[in-house]
């Protein structure tokens, strides 16, 4: 376990980010299902689990406070099956991500027992960089008939 407690010391504001990476080594997460994170383009991002034998009514995706949620819930088998190996996994599952200020999710689709989920981050105007024109230095003056620079 991190302590983050020098950090609240010297850090004015930052108390969600040290409360966000205590959640993150608190909930260490199993590795089921497997996932993909990938840019797709600047400020495109998706995430791709591969969620085989789960269909679109079994999956939740749930986005609250910058945290995604995304649950796989099976039902009890029907009927009686007895296998030789059981290699596929088929549980339950939640997994959760931590959104950056700004991200949403844009959509989400299964193909071929991958969910693919959708992210963008949509900076609002305000808060995007832009550019200052510098403007010449003040009026000049004249002094004894000649221009001079202030």
């Amino acid at each position: 376990m991190i302590d983050f407690t020098p950090l609240f010391r010297t850090a004015v504001g930052f108390d969600h980010l040290a409360s966000m990476l205590e959640e993150a080594s608190r909930n260490e997460q199993t590795g089921y299902p497997p996932y993909n994170i990938e840019l797709t383009g600047e400020d495109h991002y998706r995430i791709t689990m591969a969620v085989a034998g789960f269909s679109e009514s079994d999956l939740e995706l749930e986005v609250k406070e910058n945290l995604l949620r995304v649950a796989g819930k099976k039902g009890p088998e029907k009927g009686e099956r007895r296998f030789l190996h059981q290699g596929i996994a088929n549980r339950s599952f939640e997994r959760r991500f931590q959104l950056a200020d700004h991200v949403r999710v844009d959509g989400a689709h299964i193909k071929d027992g991958l969910l693919h989920i959708d992210l963008i981050r949509e900076i609002p105007e305000a808060m995007k960089p832009r550019r200052i024109e510098i403007r010449a230095s003040g009026p000049t003056r004249a002094i004894e008939g000649k221009a001079e620079a202030a």
